[in-house]
């Protein structure tokens, strides 16, 4: 880097940086070169009068799905000889009625299970959107409020490409049984439509979505997940008319016994979340088919002899 060159003394100079003053001076002459600079780097003092070591300054992003957007006054507890008369202000403040009081804990439980779930947060945004909407409705009264928070962040998954099957959200719903939650996800399409006078786009579920995930919880072999994922591809060139993850589920039973860590039907029934008897279906559907969907690196014409007969 490049000295400064100091006007005085006609010449490149070391600098003395003041930081209380923000001054820089010239350490020949001692001419100020530069007066109060702005440091533009993270400050980490804590200016509270309080025995916190909490060094944030500021709230959280404003949100324009609340009256005030989020950006409240809160009253701190009170310090010093003032005491009184703040803590009064602060129980003034606690005892007045808060319009986004019931939309704020909502948005925090949407919230929760999305982190629980590994969601990204333009899914929590949109399933926040979709609740605010069926609230201003006022037609989930006397309706189970885990169960639509549940369906508000399944519509959420199906609308952003990242679909989440009703066992995995209901893992995350504090209560809310999977029947409710499918039962609460109509009632909100429907009343969603009925408003917007045209149907909801709900994104399209296709068997691949959800294979990668069944694989991981099952602690299948990369090699057994490659192969898996492009007879799911396959399939989609077939007439199958069964639900993607009853055919993603049948793909990995159907990988896994040309492997050499197979899978039972239980172990995958329970990742997938659907009964046994729904993969068997599906696998009978794709039994005829295993020539042209098991890709030949994985397994050659002999080796599907080892496929169980549906």
């Amino acid at each position: 880097m490049n000295k400064p060159v100091c006007p005085e003394c006609r010449k490149a100079t070391e600098v003395v940086v003041d930081h209380a003053a923000g001054d820089m001076v010239c350490a020949e002459c001692g001419l100020v070169l530069e007066s109060h600079s702005v440091d533009e780097t993270s400050e980490w003092r804590t200016f509270s009068d309080s025995t916190s070591s909490d060094p944030v300054r500021v709230g959280g992003p404003s949100n324009p799905l609340l009256t005030d957007g989020g950006l409240s006054t809160i009253i701190s507890k009170p310090n010093g000889s003032q005491g009184d008369f703040m803590s009064s202000l602060g129980r003034w403040q606690n005892r007045g009625s808060n319009p986004d009081r019931s939309l704020i804990i909502a948005f925090r439980s949407i919230g929760t299970m999305a982190d629980r779930l590994g969601l990204v947060s333009t899914i929590k945004d949109r399933a926040n959107e979709i609740y605010k909407k069926v609230e201003d409705l006022k037609s989930i009264r006397g309706r189970s409020q885990d169960a639509i928070l549940a369906a508000c962040l399944y519509i959420a998954c199906r609308q952003e490409d990242k679909p989440r099957t009703f066992k995995e959200i209901c893992s995350v719903a504090n209560g809310a049984s999977k029947k409710e939650i499918g039962r609460a996800t109509k009632f909100i399409v429907k009343q969603l439509e009925e408003e917007m006078g045209m149907s909801m786009e709900m994104g399209t579920i296709h068997a691949g979505d959800f294979l990668r995930r069944f694989c991981s919880h099952l602690g299948m072999s990369n090699t057994a997940v490659r192969a898996a994922t492009e007879t799911v591809k396959r399939s989609e060139m077939l007439d199958i008319r069964k639900s993607p993850i009853s055919v993603a589920a049948a793909a990995i039973y159907m990988i896994s016994q040309l492997s050499d860590d197979k899978k039972n039907l239980k172990d995958i029934s329970g990742v997938a979340g659907v009964a046994e008897v729904t993969i068997r279906n599906s696998y009978k559907d794709l039994y005829p088919h295993a020539a042209k969907l098991i890709p030949d690196w994985f397994a050659k014409d002999v080796d599907l002899k080892n496929l169980c007969t549906p």
